[in-house]
């Protein structure tokens, strides 16, 4: 009797369930499109950048991001080989050396960051080759060839082709040096790490380090973001050794992880401003239509009705005209985040430019994960519950003689 009521109700004035309708609806859409598009270009950027050259995964010594040093090394053993490639979601994998050293070009000395890789399977991990500047990337793991950071060659002094001596402190403890031709430049966005990078063949550098077969990383890439917590799981159950451990993009990549946080707080503010105001406009409509009912519920009061009901029926037609705008909302919404997954709003001019030098893609995509449509019609939905507390008790407090004066 109560539900049919409410839906009565509802419609007796129609022009003010439509306007609270098209409110509700409004919200839902706006809060579903403005989520969807906050986490589809935070996925897509997250992509983006742990594709340029960290990897969604690395492997790793457990004490090595703390504090990298090369005697923080391991040798990939079978065991880590079959974990690798009996996991689940794990595309590629590329083991890497990192080392700090100082080359030498005539009289123009700078330090570097030197990354030992094997670029066959590097191709498959990172899309970092994809940025060199000029030259070209070294064909052998072992050849004598690198690539150097475009900031770095200008600061050198030097020009593709030409010769440059590399100094580092090996595992051991030794220095090394050798002779190096610098066969290409990379640029990739950021000028402190363009004016130190030194990218080599993993062999090379680990004659260069006397490092015999060991390396400090094996970048992975998945096929998947959402697979990650999968494979760090599966990757530490199948990994025997007690030094090595997983580590997922941000735990390796913290600064970005916490840029994507902070922008995230300030989207769920915003859309909590949203479904506030919403709110007040539901308030409004119910605390109106409640009173204009007074003489009503004043009457059926007084033959009998129980008060408890009636404050039933206040939170039943706001359960109703919400959960219809929620229907319609969220069908609006996959319709619209849809389209922004076909059609990303594609920056242009400088600020395309301001994007890609940050290697962040210069658009705005949507996605269709469907914790945005549970969250946001669980928010409209309580929110819009809390907004019938003032209009229920009105009506609880109502007594009939009260209500039946009521003009």
């Amino acid at each position: 009797m109560l539900l049919k009521l409410a839906w009565r109700n509802l419609w007796r004035n129609k022009r003010r369930s439509l306007i609270t309708l098209a409110a509700v609806v409004f919200a839902a859409v706006m809060a579903i499109a403005m989520r969807g598009i906050q986490l589809g270009t935070y996925e897509l950027n997250i992509r983006s950048i742990v594709e340029l050259f960290s990897g969604y995964l690395q492997i790793q010594n457990k004490n090595y991001l703390d504090n990298p040093s090369l005697t923080k090394s391991f040798i990939i053993d079978k065991n880590i080989l079959d974990a690798l490639a009996s996991t689940k979601g794990i595309v590629s994998y590329a083991p890497r050396i990192y080392a700090d050293g100082l080359i030498s070009f005539k009289d123009n000395s700078r330090g570097a960051a030197i990354f030992g890789i094997e670029p066959d399977k590097e191709n498959k991990v990172t899309t970092f080759v994809q940025n060199i500047n000029s030259g070209r990337l070294f064909d052998s793991d072992s050849s004598n060839d690198i690539v150097v950071g475009d900031q770095l060659l200008k600061n050198l002094e030097a020009n593709v082709g030409d010769e440059i001596v590399l100094l580092a402190q090996g595992y051991d403890g030794a220095l090394g040096n050798q002779k190096y031709k610098i066969v290409g430049t990379v640029k990739l966005g950021l000028q402190e790490l363009e004016s130190a990078i030194i990218f080599m063949g993993l062999k090379s550098a680990q004659s260069l380090l006397a490092m015999g077969n060991r390396v400090n990383v094996i970048a992975i890439r998945a096929d998947n973001l959402s697979h990650l917590e999968e494979i760090d799981n599966s990757l530490a159950k199948k990994i025997k050794d007690s030094d090595i451990k997983v580590l997922v993009w941000n735990k390796v990549n913290p600064e970005l992880e916490q840029a994507i946080q902070l922008d995230n707080v300030s989207g769920i503010f915003f859309l909590g401003i949203l479904i506030v105001i919403v709110a007040f406009g539901i308030l409004n409509t119910v605390l109106m239509s409640v009173i204009e009912r007074f003489r009503e519920f004043g009457v059926v009061l007084a033959i009998g009705m129980p008060q408890i009901n009636l404050t039933y029926l206040v939170y039943i037609e706001t359960m109703l005209i919400t959960i219809i705008g929620l229907f319609i909302g969220n069908i609006l919404g996959i319709v619209v985040n849809y389209y922004l997954i076909i059609h990303p709003i594609v920056f242009g001019g400088e600020l395309k430019k301001l994007y890609e030098i940050y290697h962040f893609l210069p658009q705005l995509k949507s996605t269709l994960q469907p914790s945005i449509f549970y969250n946001v019609s669980l928010s409209i939905l309580i929110i819009s519950l809390l907004s019938c507390i003032y209009p229920a008790y009105k009506v609880y407090k109502l007594e009939p003689l009260k209500g039946i004066r009521h003009t």
